[in-house]
């Protein structure tokens, strides 16, 4: 890392279908081994699933689900005196995005779908609609930054 200045952070450019930014990061992550177009074709794969199953346009219902998935509070743990505490902290908006996608593929992965484009599919509309392990994972995060509440002032 430079000494001088902080790193410039860089967009992605956007997807090659949608040509949405939001997107092109989810292939990113979804990406295993460097295989790019094996995970655009799972992603693309279902997108076109949701389509085809709520009429709405895939974008619009992964963009929601992505929406419902972030987090607004996370807890980061503080040593305080030789106690640790879990001290809620706010998320920062790349980072909330971050965490949405990051939960989304890891809650699909889990499903039990017959493929991956499948599984993807049911998790982001599961999510568009408030329900899934990935909103599960949502509210928990947000449960245990209400519980620690008390240590806010260990904040730094």
């Amino acid at each position: 890392m430079s000494r001088r200045s902080r790193a410039e952070r860089r967009e992605p450019a956007g997807d090659p279908k949608y040509d949405s930014p939001v997107v092109a990061k989810f292939i990113n992550n979804m990406m295993l081994g460097g295989k790019k177009s094996t995970a655009e074709t799972i992603v693309y794969g279902a997108l076109d699933t949701i389509e085809e199953k709520t009429g709405q346009p895939g974008l619009q219902v992964f963009n929601q689900a992505v929406q419902n998935a972030k987090p607004a509070l996370e807890v980061k743990s503080r040593r305080v005196g030789g106690a640790t505490y879990q001290v809620p902290i706010e998320v920062r908006p790349e980072r909330r995005t971050a965490l949405a996608i990051k939960w989304l593929i890891s809650f699909s992965r889990k499903r039990g779908e017959k493929s991956m484009a499948d599984r993807l599919a049911a998790e982001l509309m599961s999510a568009s609609r408030n329900e899934g392990a990935t909103i599960k994972k949502k509210e928990d995060t947000h449960r245990m930054a209400d519980a620690n509440k008390a240590f806010a002032h260990y904040r730094w």
